[in-house]
């Protein structure tokens, strides 16, 4: 006998046989059961979800010899020449190659002459949104007024395709995704029939790669089995199909979100070496973040999470919060956009493993100005120390003991930035000052551009997307009016600044103990010689070229 694929062999011949369409199998045999039979039905649903059988199914129900019935023998004639596809009575026409006005008129001619051999003459047209608009258009009045011995079924993947004046004119029935139980079952139980011991790791992957499509699963299914021999595992799927495992990704975030780059990189690069594609890993990253996004969320349904729970390191879940976890999934999807464009795609990917490293220290802007607004009031209230430095800032309350004294030698060995908790002039000596228990106000100054080196590292800790990259832009940082001002020659960093003036001013407060109002200003890059056409328009216009921002100089 010839070999038959398991989609076919496993297509159901009856209605109890068709898994996951409860909703729609209950109708029709209701239906059929109390004889209300309508001329024109329309079956619309995802691919490989029992369309077509159920359109068959249908027929052989309304053609049995016993029928019509919701339960066909598949025994006599009439049945097993609609399983065989030989009916004469029952015509299977493909919408996608069948799409012009003449097909559909031929239709029209048919229909006058009854069936041959059976009760109805069925007419099933698969993907029917493929037909023009003429055909629609020749089709309405025989679906309408059809003879008593003609019935239409429609079977369609895109509904809004079908124009609405054919749906008006039909029952619908939506079909719906297979779930990944079902599909487990239906693998499970055809691996049994052929004699091949399937690992559960594997079936969940292969349920999981048919994305609700029993078709799909078991054409996957065949292809494992084909070179899987007696016992079908997860291994050597991968192997064979040049996959990354869940716990190959689960290993290479750990490594990376652990602070160490040069192991993350080459286990990444161990995985391209097998023949994964820098696309098929952008996928993996990202179905493992949603994983993790959903865990963080409390779900716990595999048929959700598409990745075993257990597949998930304990301690990596931990360590991320809510808000990383959605930051990498921006990454990801910033750096699949911007894949199809680059040189390199594997750099990349590269890029954004490297940008996992620092994943753990990201802070939204809400949290980081929440942070500084505790902060600010723990220095007002005399509950922190002002450093130079915000990274080394402690929430710490003023010690009530005294400090023990320090030796000349001490001093000498004591050395950096961000001991002192005033910035001394150049000249003066630096002393350090206890801390009390009241309040103390920032010591008032019109030039705060010696703070820029602190604000530019501070800006960088805060996670805040290329800010850093901005407040290493500003040259000056002065009062005007009442205003601190910080001046760049950017029109990037200019706006950066800007649209997060909040955050900016927090980091300004934390850095400095300013605490007004913070402006950014843009002025033009100063040059020797002006550009000689402003200076012909200035002479002949008797005019002066005024550089932005140096007119309050």
């Amino acid at each position: 006998m010839a070999y038959e694929v398991t989609a076919t062999r496993k297509r159901p011949q009856a209605f109890d046989k068709l898994v996951g369409q409860e909703f729609v199998v209950s109708t029709i045999e209701n239906a059929i059961d109390s004889g209300r039979i309508a001329h024109a039905y329309l079956f619309s649903g995802p691919r490989g979800v029992g369309k077509t059988s159920s359109a068959r199914l249908l027929a052989k129900a309304l053609n049995c010899v016993h029928g019509p019935t919701a339960h066909p023998c598949g025994v006599c004639d009439s049945c097993r020449e609609i399983t065989n596809g030989s009916s004469v009575d029952v015509i299977e026409i493909d919408g996608a190659s069948n799409t012009s006005v003449n097909d559909i008129r031929v239709i029209k001619d048919e229909v006058l002459f009854p069936p041959q051999s059976s009760r109805y003459k069925i007419y099933i047209i698969d993907e029917v949104h493929m037909l023009s608009n003429s055909a629609f258009n020749a089709l309405l009045k025989t679906i309408e007024e059809p003879p008593e011995y003609i019935i239409f079924i429609f079977a369609t993947t895109e509904l809004q395709k079908v124009p609405a004046t054919i749906r008006s004119r039909c029952q619908q029935f939506h079909f719906q995704l297979i779930g990944l139980e079902d599909i487990k079952g239906c693998l499970r139980e055809a691996s049994q029939e052929m004699g091949i011991v399937a690992d559960e790791d594997a079936l969940f992957w292969i349920a999981k790669e048919a994305a609700g499509s029993m078709r799909d699963a078991y054409t996957l299914f065949d292809q494992v089995a084909s070179f899987s021999g007696d016992h079908i595992t997860l291994s050597l799927i991968r192997d064979k199909l040049g996959l990354v495992g869940s716990d190959q990704v689960a290993s290479l975030i750990s490594t990376a979100v652990q602070g160490d780059r040069k192991g993350a990189l080459e286990l990444f690069s161990s995985i391209i070496a097998k023949g994964v594609s820098v696309e098929q890993c952008v996928r993996d990253f990202s179905e493992f973040f949603r994983t993790l996004l959903l865990v963080k969320q409390g779900i716990e349904s595999e048929e959700l999470l598409n990745i075993r729970k257990e597949d998930i390191p304990g301690g990596l879940l931990e360590s991320l919060s809510t808000d990383q976890i959605e930051a990498a999934l921006r990454y990801l999807m910033q750096c699949y956009r911007e894949i199809r464009y680059s040189l390199s795609p594997r750099f990349e990917v590269e890029i954004f493993i490297s940008r996992l490293a620092s994943l753990t220290h990201l802070a939204t802007p809400e949290e980081l100005v929440s942070k500084l607004e505790a902060l600010k009031d723990d220095i007002a209230k005399g509950k922190a120390t002002v450093v130079k430095d915000v990274r080394q800032a402690t929430l710490q309350p003023p010690s009530t003991a005294a400090p023990p004294a320090a030796s000349p030698a001490d001093m000498q060995e004591k050395t950096g930035p961000f001991e002192p908790t005033a910035i001394a002039e150049e000249g003066e000596e630096c002393v350090q000052e206890e801390t009390s228990d009241a309040p103390q106000e920032p010591e008032a100054r019109e030039d705060y551009t010696a703070f820029l080196p602190d604000l530019v590292r501070a800006s960088h800790d805060s996670g805040i997307f290329a800010l850093g990259n901005c407040m290493e832009e500003v040259q000056e940082a002065r009062i005007v009016d009442g205003v601190l001002c910080l001046y760049t020659e950017s029109a990037y960093s200019h706006k950066v600044l800007n649209d997060n003036i909040q955050a900016t001013s927090g980091i300004v407060s934390a850095v400095t103990g300013y605490t007004g109002r913070v402006n950014v200003l843009r002025r033009e890059a100063r040059q020797e010689d002006h550009n000689p056409l402003l200076d012909k328009l200035a002479k002949a216009f008797r005019g002066q070229i005024v550089i932005e921002g140096e007119e309050n100089r």
